[in-house]
């Protein structure tokens, strides 16, 4: 089991979500203008929830979702 500090460590920014639980990302920059999202959503005892990895284009815009836990799908895209 991770602990807060653990997540707050790796994560280095977080948001407190309404059930007690947290949400953790840091952000990875691309070679090409893109950007990955790591997404980590925890409960108010630090289990994770779900984790994703987020990717946006050159503009911010988000271009595809790939959730990673509990079940992983692969890369999604985002229509829009």
């Amino acid at each position: 089991m991770t602990t807060r500090a653990q997540n707050e460590h790796k994560f280095k920014r977080w948001e407190e979500l309404l059930d007690g639980g947290r949400r953790y990302w840091y952000d990875v920059p691309g070679r090409y203008g893109y950007l990955a999202r790591y997404v980590k959503i925890v409960d108010s005892n630090e289990m994770t929830v779900k984790f994703f990895q987020e990717i946006y284009d050159g503009e911010s815009k988000l271009v595809s979702v790939h959730e990673k836990y509990p079940v992983d799908r692969g890369h999604q895209r985002v229509e829009g």
